[in-house]
């Protein structure tokens, strides 16, 4: 399974991590050390997952490359995300249980603490991928996650850069962050750091707007195209070739914020795959995670480019 190549015309490759998600949200104010009240729900995840399956729900051809183990959970996930529409004969088996992720949510929707359960990550095999990247077409988009093990990363991004294809990158998370800084070489079209991943790449401040541009442009010297810096409810700031961008946040109701940063960058690759330019695929990158918070769903399953339009639409007057 893992060996076959890509679908014909494949527009976008996803290598990262696939999950079993469990959210547990308060249902009154949260009081730390003890029990509390509240709901539980469990989902198809991992981060490298939702990116693909997002692109997926809104027309781009999507390849998913990851493991899960030959385990029950692995199943259902893999049959979820094939549902999605997600290609997923690059998803391998691994000796080791299907990773999950537990995240803790306050009343509000935020985000109080997670935990990442995901040794099988680590049996990922490099060569299918790589075979992957060598067989696609030239204008495929990669999007590689923080979850991936540093080697493999460097291996893939070797791959990608022989390919001459555009490379999207995710750090997932500031200890992701820390690891993946001195990877950092061959180029890539895009990096998509929050704050905190942002001030764990560069080891500068990130306070002020001028601190955050200064920072995204020392990952720019490092063959960075294009720095997207999430600031959550304060939008986005985009960096790249001679310009610096911040996207206002839109006005939506935060429901939970989990999978937010996902459907961002699947709409993204989506949107640039199709031939937009990389502000309007931000534009409508950011249009999606406002969608996405304004659910409970990780992954919002009636998420299409018609409701993506209509916010921007509505934004826009």
């Amino acid at each position: 399974m893992s060996g076959l190549p890509l679908t014909a015309g494949a527009a976008v490759l996803v290598v990262g991590g696939a999950n079993v998600d469990l959210k547990a949200q308060s249902t009154a104010a949260m009081v730390p050390a003890t029990s509390n009240p509240g709901t539980t729900v469990l989902s198809p995840g991992g981060v490298g997952r939702n990116i693909a399956e997002n692109a997926a729900r809104l027309g781009a051809r999507v390849q998913l490359a990851s493991i899960v183990g030959d385990d029950a959970l692995g199943e259902d996930l893999l049959s979820a995300t094939a549902a999605a529409g997600v290609d997923v004969r690059l998803v391998q088996r691994g000796s080791v249980p299907t990773g999950t992720y537990t995240a803790l949510l306050d009343r509000s929707g935020d985000l109080v603490a997670a935990v990442a359960a995901m040794a099988v990550i680590e049996e990922l095999e490099v060569a299918p991928i790589v075979d992957a990247i060598e067989r696609s077409a030239p204008d495929t988009v990669v999007v590689l996650d923080g979850n991936l093990p540093p080697d493999t990363l460097s291996a893939l991004l070797v791959a990608c850069e022989t390919a001459a294809l555009r490379v999207v990158l995710d750090p997932v998370s500031v200890p992701k962050a820390e690891r993946l800084a001195p990877v950092l070489g061959p180029p890539l079209f895009l990096l998509t750091p929050n704050r905190d991943e942002l001030a764990a790449l560069t080891a500068l401040p990130v306070e002020t707007a001028a601190e955050l541009t200064a920072a995204a442009e020392a990952l720019r010297s490092r063959a960075v195209e294009w720095v997207w810096v999430r600031l959550g409810s304060e939008g986005s700031t985009l960096v790249g070739p001679g310009v610096t961008t911040i996207l206002s946040p839109y006005g939506v109701d935060v429901i939970d914020v989990t999978g937010a940063g996902d459907a961002m960058l699947g709409a993204f690759c989506q949107a640039l795959a199709g031939g937009a330019d990389v502000l309007a695929a931000a534009r409508f990158g950011q249009a999606a995670a406002a969608l996405t918070v304004a659910s409970e769903q990780t992954v919002r399953p009636d998420l299409t480019p018609a409701l993506i339009k209509e916010l921007l639409d509505a934004e826009d007057h």
